[in-house]
């Protein structure tokens, strides 16, 4: 970066010294040698104008004067008027430097030449008239001349010390963008080996550079996020293969044991009868446990399963209770459940899952008493609650008990055929309504699940005629 900044500053830096020192140089010596032509010309005329010599030398006298110059005229190379020594340096072209000739056919021949009077440079020019005058002319440099001159010697010292301080400057600001990037690069290079926490510090005021520095901040954070992520879904899905292989596998080996055991030729009408259910009881919960697992999967990865439309909640209680009566008839259980109208927004299919995983599994572990399926208005939303009277659920296993094949009591959820998948189910259903289900519960004294739904107004789920 400084070299390349170095560039093209020496570059510009060398355009410009070139222009001061030779374009510029030469044309205020073109523009000096042409306004002394212009002057001698017109001291030409009036010279060759004049009645008599006389005259002319007072013209000469007064261009002298008011010019600051030497000055002599010839006539046919006799000497009229002005300094007589002037003429010989036209002969004596040792004493002239920077000597340049010109012909004209109307102006005449005009020699141009620079030479040192005194210690000092003078320019030099003669006008050879056709009319047979010469005019010499001697002027020391004009003090614009010199200024110029002055100034083109200071601007080209101005250039090179500028050439310096922008070196210096170039330098300094290549360290100070160099450093945080080089800050940046270590970090990025650190992200790359796996080294995710650390984060990028930069001691520089350039706003592009701190912005650039949060950014890479902000995206190692991501990273280390998203990696977490990966490695908890990972150390899940690990989890959950071994869960669905285990859980696979025992209904397999049951069915295979029980068909084994029917190929037998010494069995009883009876045992085959039995042995013939708990076979057909396995595949049922295999069959079970494989539509569970679907469901799971196309909540997770299908968004669109979600249709929420309003719909009457006392309707669906309703129908879900008259599904698992016999259930809870066999337990000798008191089913109650809220029957006022209220409209709710949700899919209606997938909350049937809801309630009659909730409502089964509260029947399952309610050993006597009442299971109760209660909702109430609450503002914009209605909270629905399922409440039973059963053993209740033990702190230390309330946080998991949404998780997959989780089971606070594996032996009784087996012997019930339960899969261990559907309180899971339940929480992906409640969510995917972008709502979240709550668990209460006492030991012996039972469990409360609440969540949810928003509100409709039953005016709004009346059609316009």
């Amino acid at each position: 970066m400084f070299k390349t900044l170095a560039l093209f500053v020496g570059l510009a830096v060398v355009a410009v010294g070139l222009y001061v020192g030779f374009v510029l140089r030469v044309q205020v010596h073109d523009a000096r040698n042409a306004t002394l032509l212009q002057q001698v010309e017109r001291l030409a005329h009036v010279i060759e104008t004049a009645a008599d010599d006389d005259e002319r030398q007072r013209s000469v006298a007064r261009a002298t004067q008011l010019m600051g110059s030497r000055i002599a005229v010839e006539r046919d190379g006799a000497l009229i008027a002005g300094d007589e020594a002037l003429p010989a340096f036209t002969a004596d072209t040792t004493q002239l430097q920077h000597v340049q000739r010109h012909e004209d056919a109307d102006l005449g021949a005009s020699v141009y030449a620079e030479r040192v009077e005194q210690g000092e440079r003078a320019v030099f020019i003669s006008l050879a008239r056709p009319s047979g005058y010469t005019l010499y002319m001697s002027q020391p440099k004009p003090p614009l001349l010199a200024l110029v001159e002055q100034s083109q010697r200071t601007l080209l010292v101005g250039m090179v010390m500028a050439f310096f301080f922008a070196l210096v400057g170039t330098w300094v600001a290549a360290t100070r963008i160099t450093e945080p990037l080089r800050d940046i690069q270590q970090t990025a290079r650190n992200i790359i080996d796996g080294r995710y926490d650390e984060t990028v510090r930069v001691d520089t005021r350039a706003a592009e550079i701190q912005d650039l520095a949060r950014s890479l901040n902000r995206a190692a954070s991501t990273f280390l996020d998203k990696i977490n992520e990966l490695e908890r879904l990972t150390r899940m899905q690990s989890e959950f293969i071994g869960n669905v292989s285990h859980e696979v596998r025992n209904p397999i080996f049951s069915v295979s044991g029980y068909l084994e055991a029917l190929g037998s030729p010494r069995l009883t009408d009876a045992q085959r009868k039995r042995y013939a259910e708990k076979g057909l009881q396995n595949l049922r919960r295999l069959n079970n446990l494989f539509n569970d697992l679907i469901e799971i999967a196309k909540l997770e990865y299908r968004e669109d399963l979600i249709k929420a439309e309003p719909f009457e909640l006392s309707d669906l209680v309703a129908e879900t209770l008259e599904l698992l009566a016999p259930k809870a008839e066999e337990k000798d259980l008191e089913i109650q459940a809220s029957d006022h109208e209220v409209y709710v927004l949700g899919d209606r299919n997938r909350l049937r899952q809801v309630f009659f995983n909730l409502i089964d599994n509260a029947i399952a572990y309610t050993d006597e008493g009442a299971v109760r399926c209660r909702y109430r208005r609450r503002k914009d939303k209605v909270r629905i609650e399922i409440v039973d009277s059963g053993r209740g659920i033990p702190e230390e296993h309330r946080e998991r008990i949404f998780d997959r094949f989780y089971r606070v009591d594996p032996d009784r959820s087996r012997k019930s055929g339960g899969t261990g998948l559907g309180l899971s189910i339940v929480r992906q259903i409640v969510q995917a309504h972008g709502e979240q289900i709550q668990v209460e519960s006492t030991m012996g004294r039972g469990t409360r699940f609440s969540f949810e739904l928003p509100y409709v107004p039953q005016e709004e789920t009346e059609p316009i005629a």
